[in-house]
């Protein structure tokens, strides 16, 4: 590792992943290299407070590692790309992070109702006590920045309380993190619900959500079939969901602002622009697409980089890990 300051981000394997988690967050991480040692890790503990396939969650998680290689976060190997379950630090320590938190704090947060009321038949200790590996995900690696959704904020200010208790008792062990606030991701709404976000598990309509694994000319006519309405004005207002939706799009995948693509369109009606954007879409994916199942295909390459994230995240991971034993007590590590 560098001088440069550790910016972490985890992603856990439980479907397809879409157009929107693309252009909302992936697309986004890419451009961090440079600035940053990036350390990313597929969650896959995270998932098991719901219950899992295991034929589907390793399908997933290959998946995912896949999307991320093919996306360039490892950076020719300058980034560290892992699994969460092959560094057994992050339970071992989130075992002793729960003991540094309190009831009360897990109570309050805000994912552990919503979960809790989504999931009723399963109503686990680990739904209740996930900040607290989320925490350890962190802390293990001393990252100084975290990117996070409005979703994950409450848990990552957990995460500064908990390091700061520790840190408080024993010294000066954990880097307190810090949320990374950077650019904007595009928040991509459903083609056919554009009211909603695009998301598997808001809607049954196949046609509302695009799949990163759906092919180019799945992509192309699920845009095209994108709901709009009546008057034909490409222009983006709270009046005109569907348009607005697909505005935000292309510009996300071109780059162009708002005005810009406004301009570009006045006057072209509704069918030019929904080409426009599909193929917008479809050429900034078909290179990512075809080094996705490159990579995907390449059972040999996906175990070496798993195998490798794994060691070097765990010499990072352990270093912490042994730190915070010796700082309550425990014996020694012969």
């Amino acid at each position: 590792m560098s001088d440069k300051k550790t910016i972490l981000s985890f992603v856990q394997p439980s479907g397809d992943p879409t157009l929107g988690n693309y252009l909302g967050a992936f697309r986004n991480w890419r451009e961090l290299a440079g600035e940053y040692n990036c350390i990313y890790a597929i969650a896959d503990l995270h998932t098991l407070t719901v219950r899992q396939n295991p034929a589907d969650l390793r399908k997933n998680s290959r998946q995912m590692l896949a999307l991320l290689l093919a996306l360039g976060l490892d950076d020719n190997g300058r980034n560290i790309i892992f699994a969460q379950s092959h560094v057994p630090a992050h339970a071992e320590l989130a075992w002793v992070l729960n003991c540094y938190t309190y009831i009360g704090e897990l109570n309050r947060m805000t994912q552990f109702k919503d979960k809790s009321s989504k999931h009723q038949s399963n109503i686990n200790a680990g739904l209740l006590t996930y900040p607290c590996l989320m925490a350890a995900d962190i802390l293990l690696y001393n990252a100084d920045l975290v990117p996070v959704g409005e979703d994950q904020r409450q848990h990552l200010e957990l995460t500064r309380d908990i390091a700061e208790r520790f840190n408080h008792v024993y010294g000066d062990v954990f880097t307190v993190p810090a949320a990374y606030i950077g650019k904007v991701g595009a928040r991509i709404m459903g083609l056919q619900e554009p009211a909603r976000k695009m998301s598997k598990s808001e809607s049954a309509n196949a046609n509302n959500v695009i799949y990163l694994n759906d092919d180019l000319n799945q992509i192309a006519n699920k845009i095209k079939r994108a709901v709009t309405d009546s008057d034909n004005t490409v222009k983006a207002s709270d009046d005109k969901p569907g348009i607005t939706n697909l505005l935000n799009i292309y510009c996300a995948v071109t780059g162009k602002a708002m005005k810009t693509a406004e301009e570009e369109f006045a006057g072209l009606g509704y069918g030019a622009f929904k080409n426009a954007v599909a193929e917008a879409v479809v050429e900034d994916l078909r290179p990512i697409k075809a080094k996705y199942n490159e990579i995907l295909n390449d059972k040999s390459y996906i175990e070496e980089t798993i195998k490798n994230g794994a060691e070097r995240a765990s010499h990072t991971a352990y270093r912490t890990l042994g730190k915070v034993y010796k700082k309550l007590g425990f014996l020694p590590r012969t």
